[in-house]
């Protein structure tokens, strides 16, 4: 991402405009299958998903562009006294990520190349829950570019050195109001 992409996001976690404080469905309903351990939230935003993690035990690495999504999620862990090891990095940038982790989460933050090298990521049965927005012709919510979608298919070609547990496409209502597109998988490293 560019330094204009950083601004955007920094912009949207100052204005408080994410207010979800409940993880993720696929992240709540998967997680008492898994045991507890090492984990990595790519795209951590505001830290919804890694205070989850964290409260439920975990080592919690949490990565994202932002500092200011960054510093809510370490204001949230402090609050909680809990502990996140927060991450600024621009994903569209390498990086060494630790190859220990039990559990990695990637939610709505669309890089397949990212996805296939974080199963590299994975220790022998670890775990991989990923939900992205999927590319339909419906009027869905979410992105309207299609480089912030994954096509049919795709996610679970990306995850294909793992042993799927899920996968799933799905054009599902939301509470909200609408429908949304997306392609969730939960896989697991031999």
């Amino acid at each position: 991402m560019s330094t204009e992409d950083r601004n955007k996001w920094n912009q949207r976690y100052a204005e408080d405009s994410y207010r979800k404080t409940n993880p993720v469905d696929l992240l709540r309903d998967w997680l008492p299958n898994i045991p507890v351990g090492k984990a990595l939230d790519v795209a951590s935003g505001a830290g919804r998903n890694a205070i989850y993690l964290a409260q439920a035990g975990f080592q919690v690495d949490a990565i994202d562009i932002s500092h200011v999504g960054l510093q809510q999620t370490a204001q949230k862990a402090a609050a909680k006294r809990l502990e996140v090891n927060c991450i600024e990095h621009d994903l569209d940038e390498p990086y060494a990520f630790a190859r220990n982790y039990d559990l990695i989460v990637v939610l709505w933050y669309v890089k397949l190349e990212l996805i296939r090298q974080l199963c590299d990521c994975l220790v022998p049965g670890g775990f991989l829950i990923c939900e992205e927005h999927l590319y339909c012709e419906q009027e869905v919510i979410g992105p309207g570019n299609p480089n912030f979608r994954v096509a049919p298919g795709a996610l679970r070609e990306a995850v294909s050195s793992l042993n799927l547990l899920l996968y799933e496409e799905s054009i599902t209502a939301i509470a909200e109001g609408g429908q949304v597109a997306s392609a969730r998988v939960v896989a697991q490293k031999a």
